[in-house]
């Protein structure tokens, strides 16, 4: 199980790094996974994941509280309606605007209804000054 957690762990951070450029690709999604993955077989990948710059953050909070920060939903929300125009625009089909409205409308939803992280007793104490 660890090499198989391992080889998924790899392919979901290439998918969540090629998700960056590629606009149907989500990121943040394959980043989770990789994870969750790199936790089950080598920690110290996920350690590093965990105090990437950039990920590190947004992953943390997603583990410890299941949240998401306002701007993050901003952006994966921006991000999926830039996905669904584009996709509209460019594929021919009647149906594709259809399924594609279900699949992201829903993601959107699950989104858009995740709570904002809480702060930290420092963080509430700095905004009572």
């Amino acid at each position: 199980m660890r090499r198989f957690h391992l080889a998924v762990g790899y392919a979901s951070l290439v998918l969540g790094l090629a998700g960056i450029v590629l606009p149907l690709l989500p990121t943040t999604p394959f980043v989770i996974l990789a994870a969750w993955c790199f936790a089950r077989s080598n920690p110290e990948l996920a350690e590093r994941l965990y105090e990437h710059p950039r990920f590190g953050p947004l992953l943390t909070t997603w583990r410890d509280q299941r949240a998401i920060p306002p701007r993050a939903k901003i952006y994966a929300l921006l991000a999926l309606a830039l996905s669904y125009a584009v996709s509209v625009w460019l594929v021919p089909s009647a149906y594709v605007p259809f399924i594609l409205a279900a699949i992201m409308g829903s993601v959107a939803l699950y989104i858009a209804t995740r709570p904002s992280p809480r702060g930290t007793a420092k963080d509430r104490n700095r905004s009572r000054s």
